[in-house]
């Protein structure tokens, strides 16, 4: 019986056939492979030879599948694509000193970095990388072992989940506004402060129309207008700028709040019964380091 070394096609043979195809060009496969346009032919046509098919049709400058090519292509693209995202996984297991970690912006901003001297100390040697998006990033695809997602586990099959936080939602109001104009005393008089409000294009986020609900109260139409920002980490500079009253994500604003930068402005708190969680695939198994950076941030809840 034949073994596989004797029935499998090269290593070498199958790269080399992936970049023709993919390419439609032996020219082009060389160039990006390193390899002049007659070794790519050659290492083709022994190919075809040892399979019995012919992969391309040859036309002057440019060659294409043919229809066995075209089947024979898409399963060495899918092999080989599966070949380098393990072999990937374990070099990171192996030699990955550095961790990502995908958040939004806000969470990078005020819960991470206060939190990063004591993220250094407790777990020295790992660097830690943050990727902000203005989106959820698709972590499987871009090949991040670790994410932060608000919302709920059902909602992210592919995906194992911790929690870090519930979400719970106040207003909260810098000190140069309350100096100026008081703080409001009653949910009702909220409603008649200059409110700023927060225009997640891709995110979904609590608005002050469902927050003033949850209190039993609804928004008029001119409290309404107020400022519209899309970045939430925009939102509360303009608070702690004092250009008016913003709903605080619990998680996000208690370090601020801590500090004196920012004030409750009135005490009913909006809870959604969702959470925001640390994601990681369940197609892949972490480094080392990515676990240690995963349970340090579910430590932190």
């Amino acid at each position: 019986m034949r073994n596989l070394r004797q029935l499998l096609p090269s290593a070498g043979s199958l790269i080399v056939f992936e970049a023709a195809g993919r390419l439609s060009s032996f020219t082009a496969a060389g160039r990006e492979l390193g390899m002049t346009q007659a070794a790519v032919s050659y290492a083709v046509r022994a190919l075809e030879e040892q399979l019995g098919a012919k992969l391309f049709q040859r036309r002057h400058r440019q060659v294409s599948l043919t229809e066995a090519g075209e089947r024979f292509h898409a399963d060495v693209s899918l092999g080989l694509s599966h070949i380098r995202k393990s072999a990937e996984d374990l070099r990171l297991q192996t030699t990955g000193g550095h961790v990502t970690l995908a958040a939004s912006t806000a969470f990078g901003s005020f819960w991470m970095m206060p939190r990063l001297q004591q993220f250094r100390d407790e777990l020295p040697g790992i660097d830690l990388r943050i990727q902000t998006a203005d989106r959820d990033l698709d972590i499987i695809a871009e090949g991040i072992p670790l994410g932060v997602r608000g919302g709920e586990p059902k909602e992210w099959a592919d995906y194992h989940a911790l929690p870090l936080a519930d979400e719970e939602i106040f207003p909260v109001v810098g000190t140069s506004y309350v100096a100026k104009f008081g703080k409001p005393e009653t949910v009702e008089e909220l409603a008649t402060h200059r409110l700023i409000h927060l225009e997640e294009p891709f995110r979904e986020a609590a608005s002050w129309d469902e927050w003033f609900a949850s209190a039993g109260a609804s928004l008029s139409g001119d409290a309404g207008r107020g400022l519209r920002i899309n970045d939430y980490a925009l939102v509360i500079q303009a608070v702690m700028e004092g250009q008016g009253i913003a709903l605080g994500w619990r998680h996000l604003v208690e370090r601020l709040l801590a500090s004196g930068l920012l004030v409750r402005a009135t005490d009913h708190v909006m809870t959604t019964g969702k959470a925001f969680y640390v994601i990681w695939p369940k197609n892949r198994e972490l480094s080392d380091n990515a676990r240690k950076v995963r349970d340090w941030l579910a430590a932190q809840a």
